[in-house]
């Protein structure tokens, strides 16, 4: 990915300094760098259980990849350069959403990417045991997030060349989607994956209804929704009570359907036990 920075807001006013979950995320990425190699961890081991081999996702249920791929880098530059657009991009999504809405952010493209790029390496079997590493898939699409929010904001490409941020994501998007067969050893469906997970987020405003929508409520809502339905139930029912004890009236007891005694059965069975609630 090319250098370049934004023009105008956070990297320019507050150069230097880290939001909270950008320093957090460098931080993590750097310790998952440096550590192994300092503790002369084999790295083709180390990347085969927490970087992103589909087939062990699906396979052994080796769920945690998900999440631990995005952390692990395989080269200097590569951890430079993802590290470096995280913070100038990021930093500005984090102070328009917050902290917390950011890192949320954050792990749904990253997770998304990865989701997606397991779905498409069922269909391509090469792909299944190669482990997948890098931050890149949530960079896309905190790339995307950033190019919807400011569409008309300037980035500086190798810092000299003035580009409007919306155009230079659609290249970029584009370059990955025209890259996803060329055998480079890179995880474009993992880069698209995240741009779309990072679109889709943004134009249906996902960040509100996630955080509208909790456990708690949802069964609330179920409960609310159970307790009516019953209720409309129980009506029906009584309807029907007082049409057959008509017919009692008119044609005794003996004279109803079975379908009919069934009915006064059920409803018996319901006033003799107490209402939950």
């Amino acid at each position: 990915m090319s250098s370049f920075r934004p023009q105008g807001g956070y990297f320019d006013r507050y150069s230097g300094i880290f939001p909270p979950t950008i320093k957090w995320l460098l931080i993590a990425n750097a310790a998952m760098f440096l550590l192994p190699r300092a503790l002369n961890i084999n790295l083709e081991a180390f990347h085969h259980f927490l970087g992103l081999v589909p087939a062990m996702v699906w396979g052994k249920g080796f769920i945690w990849q998900l999440v631990t791929y995005m952390f692990l880098h395989g080269s200097f530059w590569h951890i430079i350069m993802n590290m470096l657009i995280l913070w100038m991009f990021g930093a500005e999504l984090e102070r328009t959403w917050g902290s917390r809405e950011f890192a949320k952010f954050y792990f749904i493209a990253g997770i998304g990417a990865g989701i997606i790029n397991v779905i498409f390496a069922a269909l391509r079997p090469s792909m299944a045991f190669v482990p997948i590493i890098g931050a890149s898939g949530a960079i896309y699409g905190l790339l995307v997030a950033y190019a919807m929010l400011f569409p008309e904001r300037y980035v500086y490409v190798y810092f000299l060349i003035p580009v409007k941020v919306k155009y230079l994501v659609i290249f970029l998007v584009a370059l990955e989607f025209f890259s996803t067969y060329q055998p480079d050893g890179v995880a474009h469906f993992a880069h698209l994956g995240g741009a779309l997970v990072g679109f889709l987020y943004l134009r249906y405003d996902l960040r509100w209804r996630l955080k509208r929508w909790s456990p708690v409520d949802y069964y609330h809502r179920f409960k609310a929704e159970t307790l009516a339905q019953k209720r409309q139930d129980g009506l029906k029912l009584m309807d029907e009570v007082d049409a057959i004890l008509d017919k009692i009236n008119q044609v005794g007891y003996d004279n109803l359907t079975k379908k009919e005694k069934k009915i006064l059965e059920k409803a018996s069975d319901r006033l003799s036990k107490p209402e939950q609630k």
